[in-house]
């Protein structure tokens, strides 16, 4: 295909020097891919840009790499991936219980040795630099060693993973009894659904008004945490202000996603498969702009500690029933206006039959475009909550992390269904939580959710509140 050339030409002289302007070509095939192209990073660059100016420099996780036949190495992390301590003293010991060197974790809880001589070591977590009420989990009998330590078999060219995983002092040892952990993983599993909530009421907007299954989605949720931190801890601004002020910003890179991407490749026509395959590798693209901006290690929102509130059995920070308060408040106001003010039913309109509701005078791309900014508000929303008053913090990959979780609960409730997604989020959210007291190790917890998923599908494919649809 041959370029047209615009009519333009001539010279110009500035500061004593001529110049000759080109002639202004129309793009080409090729051309046009390549602004594609361009358009699909600039829209990258745009959900980052934030984090540009408020992200703090990326700090290097210890490591150390084993050579073949001269060192090995032992590297570990107090804690576990979603819940490092930052600050545990840990302590290396040689078979005759010397010590060899100690170690302070930092914020992603882990700490490296290097050995040059193979053998039997010991590591030993001093319990006084834990946070209160934490201690290590015992290992396997096979790996105890004396005074609490744990044994490490050292073989060189290799590298050791201790299990140095945490836990509440009191749990299952003659603390609270097994009513009452109940009782506070409930409070905990509805603190996590209503923030799931948040997020997966949005995806299930999306999913009604469009068809599109959204995968970076839950990046939304990362972006939300990393703008609070920034926004909070970085420059210092008031918290009540920062999460409004990030839930304003999340939901201009949901506006600007729509106009710039969404948008142009619903005219050109583009399959929902296709349209979800660039949601996937904007996902990956976001994930790695994250780690590369921010770095690898847990940002949590902290602006002052928050004291404990008990409530009978159940013991949460003063923030947490704040965070599920706004919440609640939030998921409330969504529900209003999607049944009570005629900008909710329009959106139920077009989620229900677009092309009927574009021939009743509904304008479907501005209504969709309303969904794509509300639903990276919320998003953003969640993650801000999430990383105050969950876990320690957010990570570069937490969208990773619960985009299974916010599938399930959309997936769960009923495709298409904002009030399906929160309760399917409420469900998840009370599954993970009290899967650990009833007997799932670790993360197997997220295994389990996604388990009762597939089983309630089997029984009612159309989820709980979904309609059921006649195939073929």
């Amino acid at each position: 295909m041959t370029a047209r050339v615009a009519p333009c030409c001539g010279d110009f002289q500035a500061e004593g020097e001529t110049h000759t302007l080109e002639p202004i070509t129309r793009p080409s095939g090729t051309g046009r891919r390549t602004a594609a192209a361009a358009l699909l990073v600039g829209l990258v660059a745009l959900l980052l840009a934030p984090l540009t100016v408020l992200a703090p420099p990326a700090q290097a996780a210890t490591l150390c790499i084993a050579q073949p036949g001269s060192t090995g190495c032992i590297n570990g992390t107090v804690g576990n991936r979603t819940n490092p301590v930052e600050g545990a003293d840990v302590t290396l010991l040689d078979e005759n219980q010397v010590e060899i060197e100690t170690q302070t974790t930092e914020a992603d809880g882990k700490f490296a040795f290097q050995l040059d001589q193979a053998g039997t070591y010991y590591i030993l977590v001093d319990p006084d630099s834990l946070p209160d009420g934490l201690e290590i989990r015992p290992p396997a009998k096979a790996f105890q060693g004396p005074d609490g330590s744990i044994k490490v078999d050292v073989k060189l060219g290799q590298s050791q993973a201790p299990a140095l995983n945490v836990r509440d002092v009191d749990y299952d040892a003659g603390g609270a009894g097994f009513g009452e952990q109940l009782i506070q993983s409930i409070a905990q599993g509805l603190r996590l659904g209503l923030l799931l909530a948040l997020a997966s009421i949005g995806l299930s907007l999306i999913y009604g008004t469009t068809g599109l299954s959204n995968f970076a989605h839950a990046e939304q949720v990362t972006l939300g945490g990393m703008v609070g931190y920034g926004l909070c801890n970085v420059l210092g601004m008031n918290l009540w202000l920062g999460i409004v002020l990030t839930t304003l910003i999340c939901g201009a890179t949901g506006f600007f996603q729509d106009a710039v991407l969404w948008r142009p490749l619903r005219r050109r026509g583009l399959g929902l498969t296709q349209m979800m395959i660039v949601t996937i590798g904007l996902s990956l693209a976001a994930q790695y702009a994250f780690q590369f901006f921010v770095g690898a290690s847990q940002k949590k929102v902290v602006v002052q500690n928050f004291d404990v509130v008990t409530i009978g059995p159940i013991s949460l920070t003063g923030m947490s029933y704040v965070a599920m308060a706004i919440s609640l408040v939030v998921i409330g106001v969504v529900g209003f206006v999607l049944l009570r003010t005629r900008v909710g039913q329009a959106t139920r309109a077009v989620s229900d039959n677009p092309a009927l509701a574009a021939a009743s005078g509904i304008d479907v791309d501005r209504i969709v475009r309303g969904v794509w900014t509300i639903a990276a508000a919320l998003a953003g929303l969640g993650g801000i909550l999430y990383a105050l008053v969950v876990s320690n913090g957010i990570r570069w990959d937490t969208g990773m992390q619960i985009l299974l979780l916010l599938f399930a609960a959309v997936t769960l409730g009923g495709l298409g269904t904002a009030f399906g997604a929160f309760v399917g989020a409420i469900i998840i959210g009370l599954v993970v939580e009290l899967a650990g007291p009833l007997g799932a190790p670790g993360d197997l917890k997220y295994a389990v959710a996604l388990a009762i998923l597939i089983l309630l599908l089997l029984v009612r494919p159309q989820g709980l509140l979904g309609r059921a649809v006649r195939v073929g």
